[in-house]
C-alpha cells in the first residue's frame, strides 16, 4: 500500500545549499613587469645611485689653452617605505560549525598574497603620478611630460598618443617597446571614434564594432606605436592645472606613456621582504590566525622616460 501524508512541506527542502564557494572576479596584475627590481641592496632602507652628466663640446682656438669641463654629478635616493600586511582569522567554534571550513581557510594565504600585490601594483603606478611635479608641464628638452587629454571634455583624443611619443623622443628615450596603460574609460573613447571605426577612414582598425578594441588587458591595435592595455589600477587626481589648463573637478585618470626596454624601464624597487605567511593558534582569542606581511619600496627612475596624461573618466 502506497504511503501518502496530507503535509509534504515537511519532507521538501525549500533552499539547497552548493558544495561551492562563490569567489569574486579578479583582474589581472601588469605592473611589477615594468620595476628594475634591485638585487644588491642587501640591508638598511635607503640606497643611493650616483648620476653623471654629459660632455661639453667648446670652439677652440688654435694655440690657445683648452677650457676644461667638469661632468655634472647628481645622485638618485631610493628607499623601503612600505611595510604592509593582511591578515584575517576563524575561531575554533567556527571550524567546529561551519561547513565550509576547509574551502574558506585554504583561502586566507592566496586572498592576503593577491590583496598585498593589488596594494603594489596600485603603488608601481602612483609613482608614475608622485615621481612628477605637480601644477607642472614637467618639461624635458623642450617638451611636457605631464598634460591633459586634449579630446572635448578632457577625454583622451588619439593626437594624445602622438604627443606622448614625440615628448619621448625628444628626451631621447628609445622607441621600442612603447608602452600605454590607459584607463578602460579610454578603450571606451577610441572605440567610439568614427574616424577610428569607419574602415573607409583607417581600414587598420577594421572589425573594432564586431569585437572590441581589447583582448583581455591589451589593445588588439597598435596605437601611434604603443602596445597599449587598460588597468583599473592607475591614480586618479581632481582639480589639476597644467600649463594653464585646469582639468574637470571629476576624477581624472592618470594615464602614463613610457618604454619599457631593459635599458630604460621607468621604475625601480626593492624587497626587503617578499610576501612572508605566518600561523599561530592564539588561545586567549581561541582562534587560528594567519598574516601575510611584506616589506618593499618602487620609486619613479627615469622620469624622462615618464608621460602622463590626465583625461577625463565621464564617457
Amino acid at each position: 500500500m502506497a504511503h501518502t501524508t496530507g503535509n509534504t512541506s515537511l519532507l521538501t527542502r525549500q533552499e539547497i545549499w552548493s558544495q561551492e564557494l562563490k569567489d569574486v572576479l579578479l583582474d589581472e596584475l601588469d605592473a611589477q613587469r615594468y620595476v628594475r627590481w634591485l638585487s644588491e641592496f642587501p640591508d638598511g632602507e635607503v640606497f643611493t645611485i650616483p648620476s653623471i652628466g654629459e660632455g661639453t663640446v667648446r670652439d677652440y682656438v688654435e694655440n690657445s689653452p683648452v677650457t676644461y669641463d667638469a661632468l655634472d654629478t647628481g645622485e638618485f635616493q631610493f628607499s623601503i617605505t612600505e611595510y604592509v600586511s593582511s591578515a584575517t582569522y576563524i575561531t575554533k567554534q567556527a571550524m567546529q560549525d561551519m561547513f565550509y571550513m576547509n574551502q574558506l581557510v585554504s583561502s586566507f594565504v592566496p586572498k592576503q598574497r593577491r590583496a598585498i600585490e593589488e596594494k603594489l601594483e596600485t603603488d608601481i603606478f602612483a609613482t608614475a603620478n608622485d615621481g612628477q611635479t605637480a601644477n607642472d608641464a614637467n618639461t624635458i628638452n623642450g617638451r611636457a611630460h605631464r598634460y591633459i587629454a586634449s579630446g572635448t571634455s578632457n577625454v583622451i583624443a588619439v593626437e594624445d598618443f602622438a604627443k606622448a611619443k614625440l615628448a619621448l623622443k625628444k628626451a631621447n628615450v628609445p622607441q621600442t617597446n612603447l608602452i600605454a596603460v590607459v584607463d578602460p574609460s579610454v578603450g571606451y573613447t577610441l572605440e567610439t571614434l568614427t574616424n577610428l571605426v569607419n574602415v573607409s577612414n583607417n581600414a587598420q582598425w577594421e572589425g573594432i564594432v564586431s569585437s572590441g578594441i581589447t583582448t583581455g588587458m591589451r589593445f588588439i591595435r597598435n596605437v601611434y606605436g604603443f602596445d597599449v592595455y587598460e588597468s583599473n589600477y592607475l591614480p586618479s587626481i581632481s582639480d589639476a592645472t597644467v600649463d594653464g589648463t585646469t582639468a574637470p573637478p571629476a576624477a581624472n585618470a592618470v594615464n602614463i606613456f613610457f618604454s619599457a626596454d631593459a635599458s630604460v624601464v621607468p621604475f625601480v624597487g626593492a624587497w626587503r621582504q617578499m610576501p612572508e605567511v605566518d600561523a599561530e593558534y592564539n588561545k586567549d582569542f581561541q582562534r587560528e590566525e594567519y598574516v601575510t606581511t611584506a616589506r618593499y619600496g618602487v620609486k619613479l627612475y627615469r622620469p624622462e622616460n615618464m608621460v602622463t596624461v590626465f583625461s577625463s573618466t565621464a564617457v
